[in-house]
């Protein structure tokens, strides 16, 4: 599998602001309104690769701001006008995808014009198929969860341009190996692809490399050690 570094080309510096980035006028104020003024270091290092349509591998300890890039990554590729699921989320726990789903909703919250819907376990499939009757933009939810609603046909993945890996080593730990694989398959060849791990203890194991070999195209590596 052929991964390469950032180019030079591709990056921000650190503490640059956001309006430096190519991103929607209603996105720049509600980060502005969030009070995220300026990128931090992984958010520099990776989002112009991102916002370009790049697959990545991101490694990061927790609290490095990866839901920030990544929801600033999707919601720019996103078509509010159509109503498709044109953003899925995976994410190893429940409490995990309702905290992303949170923080996602919150840089939409301008607009009111996106929908975000959590599919995982601990609720109801009948509500979470409602929901997504009635029309989703991004979906957030665990592999068990999103397989659920694959198999029932209450979930068309046939539009999504982005696909987030959230916590890959985690999930791979528990055993949704298979589960992310299925899903993956059931998006469209071209999107975009990018794949988290809170490992940062050198090279990728030797599962997660099988999964980026398959289902990432020529991806970028952002490697971002501990402070």
């Amino acid at each position: 599998m052929r991964i390469s570094k950032l180019a030079a080309s591709l990056s921000v510096p650190t503490g640059a602001p956001f309006a430096a980035l190519p991103l929607a006028p209603a996105l720049q104020l509600t980060l502005a309104e969030l009070g995220c003024a300026s990128v931090n270091p992984l958010q520099a290092a990776m989002l112009p690769a991102a916002l370009a349509g790049h697959d990545l591998i991101v490694q990061s300890p927790p609290g490095s701001g990866r839901v920030v890039a990544f929801a600033v990554a999707l919601l720019h590729r996103l078509d509010q006008r159509r109503f498709d699921v044109q953003a899925l989320v995976l994410c190893p726990t429940r409490d995990r995808a309702l905290r992303v789903t949170q923080r996602i909703r919150e840089f939409v919250h301008a607009t009111r014009h996106v929908k975000v819907v959590t599919l995982s376990p601990g609720m109801a499939m009948r509500p979470q198929i409602d929901s997504l009757i009635h029309g989703a933009h991004v979906v957030v939810g665990t592999p068990g969860r999103i397989l659920d609603h694959i198999e029932s046909g209450s979930l068309d993945l046939r539009a999504v341009s982005t696909l987030v890996l959230d916590e890959t080593d985690k999930m791979l730990d528990m055993g949704f190996a298979d589960d992310i694989v299925y899903a993956a398959s059931r998006c469209p060849r071209g999107r975009q692809t990018l794949l988290f791990s809170s490992s940062c203890q050198g090279d990728l194991s030797p599962e997660m490399e099988r999964l980026a070999r398959h289902w990432l195209r020529k991806p970028q590596h952002v490697f971002q050690l501990p402070v």
